[in-house]
């Protein structure tokens, strides 16, 4: 019989290496490789998509997963693909599905539930951890609160300055970088990016550029 073919996505290496660990004991199981954004994911793919899932993270730099969600589903529509991660906002879920994620996890799942998931999911199922499906349940019951929130991010605009901090950050340059670039001090570039979270209404900055980013602000 052959293996499922599994690759890993996930720039936190720890959590990435707890994850396969958590899978070495599944003989039925090949891990193939593990990568640390989706920009890598679609390097490997090019060469060769004989993958059957993909355990994927959320928030990585470059691409994150729900983007990479999108593009691997449009490319290679055969391969599964698990969403594995610490966060279980409702945005997340949402544009998770919307992308075509066959299924959302806690990374605290445990192994054998793990192992289970991935052959539920190959098998035509849809895995979520429970928090998530009530979640889930709740986006269905009650759209116009995704909706409402929708609508909110059109609202959304940036000022020219706050689109380069922006495109710079998303870059992966610190504050210091990009105060030498766009020649300002560390101090204005920090009160940019304090206001471009306001604005987006977000915390951090993976967070800010993926949100940015679906709303083609950069």
């Amino acid at each position: 019989m052959s293996k499922i073919k599994l690759a890993i996505v996930d720039d936190n290496t720890f959590l990435a290496r707890a994850i396969k660990e958590k899978l070495e004991d599944f003989e039925d199981l090949d891990i193939k490789y593990m990568v640390y954004n989706g920009g890598e994911l679609l390097s490997k793919l090019e060469k060769n998509h004989n993958l059957d899932l993909v355990l994927m993270d959320i928030e990585m730099p470059v691409l994150d997963g729900i983007e990479t969600v999108r593009i691997v589903k449009q490319k290679y529509p055969h391969i599964k693909l698990l969403m594995l991660t610490v966060f279980d906002n409702d945005e997340n879920i949402f544009n998770a599905i919307q992308a075509g994620a066959d299924g959302y996890l806690l990374k605290e799942i445990e192994g054998q539930k793990l192992y289970n998931a991935i052959t539920e999911t190959l098998g035509g199922g849809a895995a979520m951890s429970p928090s998530i499906a009530v979640k889930t349940l709740k986006l269905l019951r009650y759209p116009e609160k995704q909706e409402s929130l929708s609508v909110q991010e059109d609202d959304v605009s940036l000022s020219s300055r706050e689109k380069e901090v922006l495109e710079q950050l998303a870059e992966g340059l610190s504050y210091t970088v990009i105060a030498n670039n766009l020649f300002l001090s560390p101090s204005t570039v920090r009160k940019h990016i304090e206001n471009i979270y306001r604005k987006l209404q977000v915390h951090n900055k993976l967070e800010a550029v993926q949100k940015a980013r679906r709303q083609s602000l950069i």
